[in-house]
């Protein structure tokens, strides 16, 4: 049988770590999608000027803003971004995701380990207080 040996406080002391390093992956994903965004409405369009808010003549295929531009007319550079954000974000939303269930998992594993602890020295009291010791005298057979 495999034997086990967790230190509750060592493994809150790393959570704590994990937790600060999750935070600031959490706080780099943020900035990236605002400089994201930032640069997506720096980037202009192709055309220059004013020509960019001018209603087009003929057939054009309407380019759909990202949704996550405040901008109306996107050139290439932040059509790019946004596609980019857009298929980028599964992947991000999972390592945030990923990280948060082996936090969570740690604790819930170790809080685990800790009841069951606590449930093996209950089941350990409780079965030597319903021993009978004088049962026990006469166990061991006829004494000489």
């Amino acid at each position: 049988m495999a034997s086990w040996e967790i230190q509750p406080q060592g493994v809150q002391g790393q959570l704590k770590v994990v937790g600060t390093h999750a935070a600031d992956l959490g706080n780099a994903l943020n900035t990236l999608l605002a400089d994201m965004k930032e640069a997506a409405q720096a980037a202009g369009t192709a055309v220059p000027g004013s020509q960019a808010m001018t209603q087009p003549y003929g057939p054009v295929v309407p380019q759909k803003a990202p949704s996550w531009s405040a901008r109306t007319s996107t050139g290439p550079v932040g059509a790019a971004l946004g596609e980019y954000v857009t298929r980028r974000k599964k992947d991000l939303k999972g390592m945030a995701d990923r990280c948060q269930a082996a936090v969570l998992g740690a604790a819930k594993a170790t809080n685990e380990y800790v009841e069951g602890d606590l449930e093996a020295a209950k089941n350990a009291q409780n079965a030597a207080r319903a021993v009978r010791v004088d049962a026990l005298k006469d166990f061991g057979g006829k004494q000489k």
